[in-house]
């Protein structure tokens, strides 16, 4: 079965190199992208985000990360800890951006295409599995694309593959505007996060915390709301 995945995923792995070259060209051109260094101009959390745990928690972490980043596998884990143990009642929620760093890793936009097209086919649950795929299979091989987005869930490749080789422009879309989000709040390198509360500034964490210090800050948090 996953070895007919590889085809149509191979097939769609060319037309993204293809079309992803301006986009590539355009995003590594410092003039494009605004650094604004300014944290409260984070994107509101929504609908369309990929949240684990309650979306009406009290506090949310809001990620801007690379499935290429060492640094963000280790975090991932972190995070996955704090969501098993803080957000038991509801009070954590974790939320995932892409923060593709193409200018040191070639294959980061290719990554984050992969993760919201498997979104975008089957869901939020299969995001986050798939998503923990690519970060315990770093250096992430292309080929694998279809056999990880089944392993996430995905039933059939044909949508997958369509939407990878970009007939999805919402995708490109997305992970624009969240790599534009991250530059706009004053990420510079990955992990980067910002702990939300309602009617507070965000708390910014610049790194793969630990997760004591990680807890501490939620901790503050809910004390201080």
């Amino acid at each position: 079965m996953k070895s007919s995945l590889v085809v149509p995923v191979a097939i769609a792995i060319g037309g993204v190199i293809v079309a992803g070259a301006i986009y590539f060209s355009v995003a590594k051109n410092p003039s494009v992208g605004s650094h604004t260094d300014n944290p409260s101009l984070v994107r509101p959390v929504g609908s369309n985000d990929h949240i684990l745990g309650n979306p009406a928690a009290k506090v949310v972490i809001v990620e801007y990360s690379d499935f290429d980043c060492g640094f963000c596998k280790g975090f991932h884990e972190t995070l996955h800890q704090i969501i098993a143990n803080e957000g038991v009642g509801g009070n954590v929620a974790w939320v995932f951006r892409e923060f593709p760093l193409i200018e040191i890793h070639p294959n980061a936009l290719f990554n984050a295409r992969a993760a919201e097209c498997v979104a975008q086919v089957a869901g939020n649950d299969a995001f986050w599995k798939f998503a923990d795929v690519l970060f315990a299979n770093q250096p992430i091989d292309l080929l694998r694309y279809g056999e990880f987005a089944q392993t996430a869930g995905v039933l059939g490749t044909d949508a997958f593959a369509v939407c990878f080789a970009g007939a999805s422009t919402t995708i490109d879309a997305r992970v624009s505007a969240d790599r534009q989000n991250a530059l706009d709040v004053g990420a510079r390198g990955t992990p980067y996060s910002l702990i939300l509360v309602a009617g507070k500034l965000p708390v910014v964490m610049d790194g793969a915390y630990s997760y004591d210090a990680v807890k501490q800050l939620i901790d503050q948090a809910l004390t201080n709301k």
